[in-house]
């Protein structure tokens, strides 16, 4: 039985939302979706495009409807970014581990929405051997994947 964390990636339409200007946009995650074949939409509104690929400011502009959001942003940021996510009508949010705050918890809960956090994502979007797939392993053995 797949548990709550690998059912995310069931999903078939994603936003990644980064903010390259404050911090490294979540590119492993975001190619890891592409080459899983989803379709993805990179959201950051200090940039005009990542890896080739428009880059959206918002939610609201993306061309398509998406079933679930990766954040990746500056902690500072997750409670304001989860609000976004719950305006939109998106019930499946994954808070990159570190990213978490009690406030954006708080509000996911509230909303009815299923947050994903505490772990990479990078573990479950890049199957070929890497230093994610040892995370992995060690997430297995401990019941936290």
């Amino acid at each position: 039985m797949a548990s709550n964390y690998e059912t995310f990636w069931e999903n078939d339409r994603f936003a990644v939302v980064g903010d390259k200007a404050k911090q490294n946009f979540p590119i492993l995650t975001y190619r890891g979706l592409k080459k899983l074949g989803k379709a993805v939409f990179p959201v950051d509104s200090s940039v005009e495009e990542i890896e080739g690929d428009h880059a959206y400011a918002t939610l609201e502009g993306l061309p398509a409807k998406v079933d679930a959001v990766v954040l990746e942003v500056p902690k500072e940021d997750t409670r304001d970014w989860v609000a976004k996510v719950a305006d939109a009508g998106i019930k499946d949010v994954w808070i990159h581990m570190g990213r978490e705050t009690p406030e954006a918890l708080a509000l996911a809960r509230d909303k009815g929405m299923n947050a994903r956090t505490g772990t990479c994502a990078v573990m479950y979007v890049k199957p070929e051997p890497s230093y994610h797939s040892i995370h992995k392993w060690i997430m297995k053995l401990a019941g936290k994947y």
